[in-house]
């Protein structure tokens, strides 16, 4: 192979990453997650090793502090393992790679984050519901009722929703993996 052919050869794969971590960051912000976690967590996924943050910063140019705060926050998502390089004594990180693990790592990390306050919100809600008297004019009761089964039904299909997604997550994501597998096979 001639160095001219490498050197396509690379361009081609480095415009590849580029464009990976471009649409995960993209897709990242339509999700919630700033743009840099995202693009962090791509380039981690997408080299497959052990990065420090220098090269992070560098690759992706982005601030220090920056780099710094999201990686962290990626290790506690659980996505993101900071790991020691022999001889090195700077932290590297890298990504989970099995695809079915980081999925159902994210999906916990969402759990937390989002459907776990809501339900939280919504049986702080139901409580404050007030009990009606016996003189408490009708209209008033039947209104307190339909606001009621409102919030017990949405509170309903959120619990549901979070039975089901403990049960198909798993610990290695393997449940999700046969969920879709099974989904797809019936539709």
């Amino acid at each position: 192979m001639t160095s001219s052919t490498t050197s396509t050869s690379q361009d081609g794969l480095i415009a590849s990453k580029d464009a990976f971590i471009n649409h995960w960051g993209e897709m990242g912000t339509s999700w919630g997650i700033p743009r840099s976690m995202a693009e962090i967590h791509a380039l981690l996924f997408i080299e497959g090793r052990g990065m420090c943050s220098d090269e992070v910063m560098d690759r992706l140019q982005i601030s220090r502090g920056n780099v710094s705060t999201t990686l962290r926050q990626l290790a506690e998502w659980g996505i993101v393992t900071r790991v020691r390089q022999r001889g090195d004594r700077k932290d590297y990180y890298e990504a989970e790679q099995d695809v079915w693990t980081l999925l159902s790592l994210i999906v916990r990390a969402r759990k937390r984050r989002e459907l776990e306050p809501l339900l939280a919100a919504l049986a702080d809600a139901k409580r404050l519901v007030p009990q009606p008297e016996a003189d408490t004019p009708k209209a008033e009761k039947q209104a307190a009722k339909a606001h009621l089964k409102r919030l017990e039904t949405m509170d309903d299909a959120l619990k549901r929703l979070d039975r089901l997604s403990d049960r198909f997550i798993g610990r290695e994501g393997k449940g999700l993996d046969v969920a879709v597998r099974l989904l797809a096979s019936v539709l």
